[in-house]
Protein backbone atom coordinates (compact mmCIF):
# COMPACT_ATOMS: atom_id res chain seq x y z
CA UNK A 1 0.00 0.00 0.00
CA UNK A 2 1.25 3.50 -0.85
CA UNK A 3 1.74 6.44 1.43
CA UNK A 4 -1.14 8.36 2.96
CA UNK A 5 -1.30 12.13 2.62
CA UNK A 6 -2.49 14.43 5.38
CA UNK A 7 -2.62 17.46 3.08
CA UNK A 8 -2.05 17.95 -0.63
CA UNK A 9 -1.21 21.35 -2.11
CA UNK A 10 -2.94 22.06 -5.42
CA UNK A 11 -1.69 24.76 -7.79
CA UNK A 12 -4.28 25.79 -10.38
CA UNK A 13 -5.77 28.68 -12.29
CA UNK A 14 -7.83 31.56 -10.99
CA UNK A 15 -9.78 31.16 -14.24
CA UNK A 16 -11.81 28.15 -15.36
CA UNK A 17 -10.16 27.85 -18.77
CA UNK A 18 -11.68 27.11 -22.15
CA UNK A 19 -12.82 23.51 -21.52
CA UNK A 20 -15.51 22.16 -19.25
CA UNK A 21 -13.22 19.16 -18.60
CA UNK A 22 -10.92 21.38 -16.53
CA UNK A 23 -13.78 22.19 -14.16
CA UNK A 24 -14.99 18.60 -14.11
CA UNK A 25 -11.58 17.20 -13.20
CA UNK A 26 -11.08 19.88 -10.54
CA UNK A 27 -14.37 18.82 -8.96
CA UNK A 28 -13.41 15.15 -9.14
CA UNK A 29 -10.00 15.75 -7.60
CA UNK A 30 -11.62 17.70 -4.77
CA UNK A 31 -14.07 14.87 -4.11
CA UNK A 32 -11.27 12.31 -4.05
CA UNK A 33 -9.15 14.34 -1.64
CA UNK A 34 -12.07 14.50 0.78
CA UNK A 35 -12.88 10.80 0.36
CA UNK A 36 -9.26 9.84 1.02
CA UNK A 37 -8.98 12.09 4.07
CA UNK A 38 -6.40 14.40 2.49
CA UNK A 39 -6.91 18.07 3.24
CA UNK A 40 -6.55 20.66 0.49
CA UNK A 41 -3.89 23.36 0.72
CA UNK A 42 -4.31 25.98 -1.98
CA UNK A 43 -4.08 29.66 -2.82
CA UNK A 44 -7.23 30.68 -0.97
CA UNK A 45 -9.27 32.00 -3.89
CA UNK A 46 -12.99 31.63 -4.55
CA UNK A 47 -12.80 31.97 -8.34
CA UNK A 48 -11.68 29.82 -11.26
CA UNK A 49 -10.39 26.30 -10.75
CA UNK A 50 -9.15 27.37 -7.31
CA UNK A 51 -12.71 28.01 -6.20
CA UNK A 52 -13.98 24.89 -7.94
CA UNK A 53 -11.67 22.48 -6.16
CA UNK A 54 -12.16 24.15 -2.78
CA UNK A 55 -15.95 23.99 -3.20
CA UNK A 56 -15.73 20.29 -4.14
CA UNK A 57 -13.61 19.42 -1.10
CA UNK A 58 -15.99 21.28 1.20
CA UNK A 59 -19.10 19.75 -0.39
CA UNK A 60 -17.61 16.29 0.17
CA UNK A 61 -16.87 16.95 3.85
CA UNK A 62 -13.16 17.60 3.48
CA UNK A 63 -10.84 20.18 5.03
CA UNK A 64 -9.60 23.24 3.18
CA UNK A 65 -6.64 25.44 4.10
CA UNK A 66 -6.25 28.61 2.04
CA UNK A 67 -3.09 30.72 1.96
CA UNK A 68 -3.58 34.13 0.40
CA UNK A 69 -1.52 37.34 0.26
CA UNK A 70 -3.05 40.35 1.98
CA UNK A 71 -3.34 42.30 -1.28
CA UNK A 72 -5.53 39.60 -2.86
CA UNK A 73 -7.55 39.08 0.31
CA UNK A 74 -8.51 42.77 0.25
CA UNK A 75 -9.89 42.34 -3.29
CA UNK A 76 -12.59 40.05 -1.89
CA UNK A 77 -11.63 36.96 -3.87
CA UNK A 78 -10.81 35.06 -0.68
CA UNK A 79 -12.90 31.93 -0.14
CA UNK A 80 -15.27 32.55 2.76
CA UNK A 81 -16.04 28.91 3.60
CA UNK A 82 -12.55 27.44 4.06
CA UNK A 83 -12.01 26.07 7.56
CA UNK A 84 -8.60 27.76 7.71
CA UNK A 85 -7.57 30.90 5.85
CA UNK A 86 -4.03 32.15 6.39
CA UNK A 87 -3.47 35.73 5.23
CA UNK A 88 0.23 36.37 4.60
CA UNK A 89 2.31 39.37 3.61
CA UNK A 90 3.74 38.37 0.21
CA UNK A 91 3.49 35.84 -2.61
CA UNK A 92 6.87 34.43 -1.50
CA UNK A 93 5.53 33.80 1.99
CA UNK A 94 2.43 32.22 0.51
CA UNK A 95 4.41 29.66 -1.51
CA UNK A 96 6.71 28.79 1.39
CA UNK A 97 3.74 28.34 3.71
CA UNK A 98 1.85 26.11 1.28
CA UNK A 99 4.96 24.00 0.79
CA UNK A 100 5.51 23.58 4.53
CA UNK A 101 1.90 22.48 5.09
CA UNK A 102 1.68 19.93 2.28
CA UNK A 103 2.77 16.29 1.98
CA UNK A 104 2.50 16.34 -1.83
CA UNK A 105 1.83 18.76 -4.68
CA UNK A 106 -0.46 18.69 -7.71
CA UNK A 107 -0.54 21.22 -10.54
CA UNK A 108 -3.74 21.50 -12.53
CA UNK A 109 -4.24 23.61 -15.65
CA UNK A 110 -3.43 27.26 -14.98
CA UNK A 111 -1.41 30.21 -16.17
CA UNK A 112 1.87 31.88 -15.32
CA UNK A 113 1.29 31.70 -11.57
CA UNK A 114 0.66 27.96 -11.73
CA UNK A 115 3.76 27.41 -13.87
CA UNK A 116 5.89 29.45 -11.49
CA UNK A 117 4.63 27.59 -8.41
CA UNK A 118 5.16 24.24 -10.12
CA UNK A 119 8.72 24.91 -11.26
CA UNK A 120 9.74 26.39 -7.94
CA UNK A 121 8.59 23.29 -6.07
CA UNK A 122 10.38 21.09 -8.64
CA UNK A 123 13.54 23.17 -8.18
CA UNK A 124 13.31 22.70 -4.41
CA UNK A 125 13.10 18.93 -4.96
CA UNK A 126 16.10 19.12 -7.29
CA UNK A 127 18.08 20.89 -4.59
CA UNK A 128 17.03 18.38 -1.92
CA UNK A 129 14.98 20.90 0.06
CA UNK A 130 12.07 18.43 0.09
CA UNK A 131 11.34 14.87 -1.05
CA UNK A 132 7.59 15.24 -1.54
CA UNK A 133 5.79 13.89 -4.63
CA UNK A 134 4.88 16.35 -7.39
CA UNK A 135 2.12 15.58 -9.88
CA UNK A 136 0.56 17.07 -12.97
CA UNK A 137 -3.15 16.54 -13.59
CA UNK A 138 -2.71 16.58 -17.34
CA UNK A 139 -6.33 17.20 -18.34
CA UNK A 140 -6.84 16.79 -22.10
CA UNK A 141 -3.08 16.97 -22.62
CA UNK A 142 -2.81 20.47 -21.17
CA UNK A 143 0.77 19.88 -19.98
CA UNK A 144 1.97 17.84 -22.99
CA UNK A 145 3.97 20.73 -24.46
CA UNK A 146 5.51 21.50 -21.07
CA UNK A 147 6.61 17.88 -20.63
CA UNK A 148 8.06 17.90 -24.14
CA UNK A 149 10.03 21.02 -23.24
CA UNK A 150 11.37 19.36 -20.08
CA UNK A 151 12.50 16.41 -22.19
CA UNK A 152 14.17 18.89 -24.56
CA UNK A 153 16.01 20.51 -21.64
CA UNK A 154 17.23 17.05 -20.60
CA UNK A 155 18.37 16.24 -24.14
CA UNK A 156 20.24 19.56 -24.30
CA UNK A 157 22.09 18.83 -21.05
CA UNK A 158 20.47 21.40 -18.77
CA UNK A 159 18.45 18.96 -16.61
CA UNK A 160 19.68 15.61 -15.28
CA UNK A 161 17.73 12.73 -16.77
CA UNK A 162 17.08 11.40 -13.26
CA UNK A 163 15.19 14.59 -12.46
CA UNK A 164 12.52 13.81 -15.04
CA UNK A 165 11.24 11.49 -12.30
CA UNK A 166 10.33 14.45 -10.11
CA UNK A 167 7.25 14.95 -12.29
CA UNK A 168 4.43 12.41 -12.06
CA UNK A 169 1.78 12.95 -14.73
CA UNK A 170 -1.67 11.45 -15.33
CA UNK A 171 -4.87 12.48 -17.08
CA UNK A 172 -7.27 11.24 -14.41
CA UNK A 173 -7.35 12.31 -10.74
CA UNK A 174 -7.67 8.72 -9.51
CA UNK A 175 -4.62 7.58 -11.48
CA UNK A 176 -2.57 10.58 -10.39
CA UNK A 177 -3.29 10.10 -6.69
CA UNK A 178 -2.34 6.41 -6.96
CA UNK A 179 0.92 7.34 -8.70
CA UNK A 180 1.76 9.95 -6.07
CA UNK A 181 1.10 7.43 -3.30
CA UNK A 182 3.66 5.03 -4.81
CA UNK A 183 6.21 7.73 -5.72
CA UNK A 184 9.82 6.54 -5.28
CA UNK A 185 11.63 9.86 -5.59
CA UNK A 186 14.84 10.90 -7.34
CA UNK A 187 18.30 11.94 -6.13
CA UNK A 188 18.95 15.62 -5.48
CA UNK A 189 21.52 17.50 -7.54
CA UNK A 190 23.91 17.39 -4.56
CA UNK A 191 23.59 13.61 -4.35
CA UNK A 192 24.27 13.26 -8.07
CA UNK A 193 27.36 15.46 -7.69
CA UNK A 194 28.60 13.25 -4.84
CA UNK A 195 28.10 10.11 -6.93
CA UNK A 196 29.92 11.70 -9.88
CA UNK A 197 32.95 12.33 -7.65
CA UNK A 198 33.20 8.72 -6.40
Amino acid sequence: MGRQFGKICVFCGSREGARESYVQKARRLGQLLAEQGAGLVYGGGSIGLMGTIADAVLASGGHVVGVIPETLARREIMHSQAQEMLVVDTMHTRKAKMASLADAFIAMPGGYGTFEELFEIITWAQLGIHQKPIGLLNVDGYFDALLTFVDHAIAEGFVHKEHRNFIVSAEEPETLLEALASYKGAPSILKIMELDQT
